[in-house]
């Protein structure tokens, strides 16, 4: 039924749970999967303290650091489970419009990500990006907790 298998990570532990089922999903239906980090743009401006205290090209090195940390993690679980995967890098400070674009432009015919079950005032005032993917994707969405 599914081909391809969209797989976005921010390096949680829930995002790695997600990453896990849906390779294990991957190898019932012998389909394959990329793997997805999003790092933020670099904002002079701002309250996160790891922007503060960098430079951009330095915030750009250790983003990049960093989503490859993430990734490897997807590749690893795939070539363990016997998957074919590979990897995509994005910086926006919008993950869910990456994560739409991601899936159209590799044409993958299912998105499994986690949701981090922010709610109340949390949920409302910084947003979901799973309930953002869910309600503007096409593509449809598996979303594990």
């Amino acid at each position: 039924m599914f081909k391809h298998i969209l797989l976005p990570t921010d390096g949680s532990e829930l995002s790695e749970r997600a990453i896990r089922q849906g390779v294990r999903l991957a190898k019932a239906m012998n389909a394959r999967v990329t793997g997805l980090c999003v790092a933020p743009e670099f904002h002079v401006f701002t309250t996160r303290t790891e922007m503060l205290e960098d430079t951009q090209e330095q915030f750009a090195r250790d983003s990049s650091a960093r989503a490859e940390q993430h990734l490897a993690v997807v590749q690893s679980i795939a070539r363990e489970a016997g998957v074919q995967a590979q990897s995509v890098y994005e910086v926006s400070d919008h993950p869910y419009e990456s994560i739409i674009k991601a899936a159209r432009e590799r044409s993958c015919d299912l998105i499994v990500m986690a949701s981090h079950g922010l709610s109340g005032a949390r949920g409302i005032l910084l947003g979901s990006v799973t309930q953002k993917v869910l309600t503007h994707s096409t593509v449809p969405v598996l979303v594990l907790r």
